[in-house]
């Protein structure tokens, strides 16, 4: 019986995508190469190249001379062919990427976050992409993905940013609308910011070998976020990874911050400001941020030094409580507080071995301050080489 159309539509379609894939996996590549690699017949590879070639999705990249026969042109995916946006909102800083198909930046935009609304992290955060895109020579209309990274979880069903407590309005309705009318009409994600420095991590850093490997944000707040098996795992409603929340005592938070959404003790604990009061109990009156106590627990000040161990077992808790539910191979230290993970990592180990059997690998973050961005690049990546392919099929169907 002969094949319907659609059918030899859509094998055609999955041809071009089984090439496709193999090229963003393996590299350039030469026609008889694809067809040994893929067990695809050389005519059918050389109709799907033509059509991927004629569609922007590939392009010749050189040529191979081997020491017999005649040479072989190379062909590898046009990175080209699209665009995507990483944006990376923080409550210090703003992080703005542009990277083509291949995840190589064009050009980047890191400025300071002075933003006291929501309306002007918003209006800062659009004024520095559309720096970006000039830099890099791109048209908001050539950008098929951003993917922005913020504290909280976004709700797709209220279209609103919970639990954002460190970005003053950042939940109020109608925001993620207006920044994606800002950024230039692309498709837009928004993610927790320590889901995508930990899928940062597993795509360039320090969780590339992992199979289930957690990522601990300290900073202004707390955050984790989890990659299993190459995937983030989010929860059923986004929220998982918000160990911020976590309780340190049966003792319930009074009523006005209840009502207000304010982080649980833990967070309170762990994070930048708790370091700092931790040296002003002990006498260091003259370090108002974590990097001053860091930086005098490295010129030898025993306060710092004691502030600093301190830090490290309660980040030790954190990783335990983690690892009993869990049980990670790796879990990466990162975030402003992860910077100095130099300090902190032997006194993390020391209060594990005391408190738990548990005891997985504990490294810093080898991606530092561009995790979360880098992470957004990542993210974005997926979906637009996934949307710049369909919309080739659709258009050659």
């Amino acid at each position: 019986m002969d094949e319907q159309p659609w059918s030899r539509t859509r094998l055609r379609s999955n041809n071009e995508l089984l090439l496709l894939e193999h090229l963003r996996t393996v590299g350039a590549a030469s026609r008889a190469q694809l067809a040994r690699d893929t067990g695809l017949s050389k005519p059918t590879v050389s109709s799907a190249l033509a059509a991927l070639e004629q569609g922007g999705l590939v392009r010749e990249v050189g040529t191979i001379v081997p020491e017999r026969g005649r040479s072989a042109v190379l062909y590898e995916p046009d990175p080209t062919a699209g665009y995507v946006l990483g944006v990376d909102i923080g409550r210090a800083r703003l992080r703005i990427a542009v990277a083509d198909l291949a995840g190589r930046i064009q050009a980047r935009v890191d400025v300071p976050n002075e933003g006291e609304t929501a309306d002007a992290v918003a209006d800062a955060v659009a004024a520095a992409t559309k720096r970006a895109l000039a830099e890099a020579g791109v048209g908001a209309d050539q950008v098929v993905h951003a993917a922005v990274g913020t504290p909280g979880v976004f709700d797709a069903g209220s279209g609103r940013v919970r639990y954002a407590v460190n970005l003053p309005g950042w939940g109020r309705a109608g925001l993620v609308q207006q920044l994606r009318a800002q950024l230039g009409g692309p498709e837009l994600s928004l993610h927790n910011d320590a889901n995508l420095a930990a899928l940062g991590e597993y795509a360039f850093g320090a969780g590339q070998d992992s199979r289930l490997f957690v990522y601990v944000l300290v900073g202004t707040g707390l955050g984790m976020g989890v990659v299993a098996d190459g995937e983030l795992f989010t929860g059923a409603h986004g929220a998982a990874g918000e160990i911020g929340f976590l309780p340190l005592s049966l003792t319930s938070p009074d009523a006005a911050t209840a009502a207000a959404g304010r982080r649980g003790t833990l967070e309170d604990a762990v994070a930048a400001d708790a370091i700092v009061r931790t040296a002003r109990e002990l006498g260091l009156r003259d370090a108002p941020t974590a990097k001053d106590v860091f930086d005098a627990a490295r010129a030898g000040d025993p306060r710092a030094q004691e502030a600093v161990a301190r830090e490290g077992e309660r980040l030790a808790l954190v990783v335990a409580a983690v690892t009993a539910v869990l049980d990670p191979d790796l879990v990466v230290l990162g975030g402003g507080v992860g910077h100095s993970a130099d300090l902190l990592l032997d006194p993390v180990r020391d209060a594990l071995a005391r408190m738990t059997p548990l005891r997985p690998e504990v490294a810093p973050s080898t991606l530092g301050d561009d995790a979360v961005l880098l992470g957004a690049i990542a993210s974005a990546l997926r979906v637009a080489q996934a949307a710049v392919f369909e919309r080739h099929a659709t258009s050659a169907g």
